[in-house]
């Protein structure tokens, strides 16, 4: 019986040993290929607008600015005065679309306009009553470009009522998608990170979008890989037309993502990068509000599959919380393996943490955030399943009819 328990007991060892490794093993192999293989999502110098210099152009190209707006009155002024001083070449108008606001949004625009001596270069636009099988943003967007649609206009500018651009914003991303060729052209702006909870969050949602959404591969017209960010997209109208209008993706939640695969699947050309110098005012000042804002899109990610849910938190197991949790083993090399995944977290974690000019310690946070979002993740599955899903402003988007 003795020998029965000790050969037992080594059995158990080796088991015990052989899984953690084996954990190990495959938690390392993860962030070799994020590290190496994910299209250097974490290196920002590679796609950051803001170390390019601007490209000088002989015509500039006449541009719309679209901006829809709900409940804005807070933002919209410093939004609409950030857009009239563009310091732009070429012909620049701005629609702001008022999509039902319960607020004074409308009547600040105009306001703002009129103080800034632009009042014949903004129109503020009341949306109609949303269509049935659109989402509200994207009927706003429609809304502008109806209004707009003798206009001569080259480009279309999708920008959000919440963030102040730089005065050479529209030079720039206009500059760039001429020279290049570039049918869509979007920034990821600075979105704010004051709070703690933002501090905490708000640079891991970035780092989280660029690893889904690759820029050097949204840029590759050979990968399938398409992405934009949604508070500055600059759209060729031609490549507009060739999609059938926004029509085309009049249900998507994931707006932005939609529309740049749109224009991709029809041969487009499409770019993303980030600034620093266009900001957002949005605040997200408490836990819950972050995991609302999580939440109106996760499981939309996931195209609304429990088996992609279910997979998405096993990996996130798997990527974030394994390689600490290896650090506890007995098993040495388990140990190591796992101490190298997370030094590669840490590592391909800091360029964005360092862009956010915050302390390099945030990044060894990750782990506890990845927990955060997983459970955000959930919430938006939930609230799915029970017909509350893309929660928005009033406004619910997305949900199973019970």
């Amino acid at each position: 019986m003795l020998a029965f328990a000790r050969v037992r007991a080594i059995v158990s060892g080796l088991i015990t040993v052989s899984a953690s490794s084996l954990l190990a093993t495959t938690a390392l192999g993860i962030w070799l290929y994020l590290f190496f293989a994910r299209g250097g999502f974490w290196r920002l110098g590679q796609f950051d607008a803001d170390r390019s210099r601007p490209v000088p152009l002989g015509r500039w190209p006449r541009v719309v600015a679209i901006v829809p707006a709900r409940d804005e009155a807070e933002t919209i002024g410093l939004a609409v005065a950030g857009l009239v001083r563009q310091e732009y070449p070429g012909e620049l108008v701005v629609v702001v679309v008022n999509d039902h606001s319960r607020d004074d949004t409308a009547e600040v625009a105009r306001r703002t306009a009129v103080e800034c001596g632009a009042e014949e270069r903004v129109t503020v636009v009341a949306a109609a009553e949303l269509a049935a099988g659109w989402t509200g943003k994207l009927w706003a967007l429609q809304n502008g470009v109806e209004r707009v649609a003798l206009d001569t206009a080259e480009f279309f500018w999708f920008t959000d009522a919440d963030i102040v651009h730089a005065p050479d914003t529209l030079l720039r991303l206009a500059g760039r998608a001429e020279h290049n060729h570039l049918d869509l052209a979007s920034l990821m702006v600075l979105l704010r990170a004051e709070t703690f909870a933002e501090r905490l969050l708000i640079p891991p949602f970035l780092y989280f979008f660029l690893q889904l959404y690759p820029p050097r591969w949204i840029a590759n017209l050979e990968a399938r890989s398409a992405g934009a960010a949604g508070g500055c997209v600059l759209l060729r109208r031609a490549a507009l037309e060739r999609m059938a209008g926004l029509a085309a993706i009049r249900g998507e939640v994931i707006d932005d993502c939609a529309l740049a695969r749109a224009v991709k699947n029809e041969d487009g050309k499409i770019w993303m990068g980030v600034t620093r110098r266009s900001v957002s005012l949005r605040a997200y000042e408490t836990f819950g509000e972050i995991q609302d804002m999580i939440a109106r899109t996760a499981f939309t990610q996931l195209r609304y599959s429990a088996l992609l849910l279910a997979g998405t938190l096993a990996g996130l197991f798997l990527t974030y919380f394994a390689p600490v949790g290896l650090l506890f083993v007995h098993d040495a090399t388990a140990r190591t393996l796992g101490g190298v995944a997370w030094l590669l977290m840490v590592v391909s974690f800091l360029p964005i943490v360092k862009f956010y000019r915050l302390s390099g310690l945030w990044a060894a946070a990750l782990p506890a955030v990845a927990m955060f979002y997983a459970w955000a993740t959930w919430v938006s599955a939930w609230r799915y399943w029970w017909g509350r899903g893309g929660q928005w402003k009033g406004r619910v988007q997305a949900g199973r009819v019970k």
